[in-house]
């Protein structure tokens, strides 16, 4: 299970908004205890990938390397990544699965006509060969 605080969450539905209707990416940093993540930051990142924007991203190597420092100097860990699909499904494509890590969480969020819509996380199963869906949790903002 994932649980993200409300300002993540709201951070990750504005990228998406914004970027719309190309995909966003960003980080998802926080803490991990066993099978459980909080995610206490969602850090925007530029979508470098030179093919289709609007179907594709892409993380520079300038950006990743950023942000584990970033983490490190925050006492954090590098959870995993988020994504948006412009006027598509918060599911996984055959490009994300062909390009996923393993142990860490990919939220997905769907973006319907500039709005965030729908919003899932998901886990490369041990296997490779398909994701798992996660549950996702998200405290509201105070």
């Amino acid at each position: 299970m994932i649980m993200l605080d409300g300002s993540a969450m709201s951070a990750i539905r504005r990228h998406a908004a914004a970027a719309y209707p190309q995909e966003c990416c960003g980080a998802l940093l926080g803490r991990a205890d066993g099978r459980s993540r909080l995610v206490t930051a969602a850090w925007p990142l530029a979508n470098t990938s030179q093919d289709d924007r609007q179907r594709r991203f892409t993380i520079g190597p300038r950006d990743y390397l950023n942000v584990e420092a970033r983490a490190l100097d925050e006492g954090v860990s590098l959870l995993g990544f988020y994504h948006s699909h412009p006027d598509a499904a918060a599911e996984p494509s055959q490009y994300d699965l062909l390009h996923a890590w393993p142990n860490i969480d990919y939220i997905i969020v769907s973006v319907v006509r500039a709005a965030p819509a729908d919003v899932t996380c998901w886990r490369l199963r041990d296997d490779r060969v398909a994701f798992a869906r996660e549950e996702i949790q998200w405290r509201p903002e105070s």
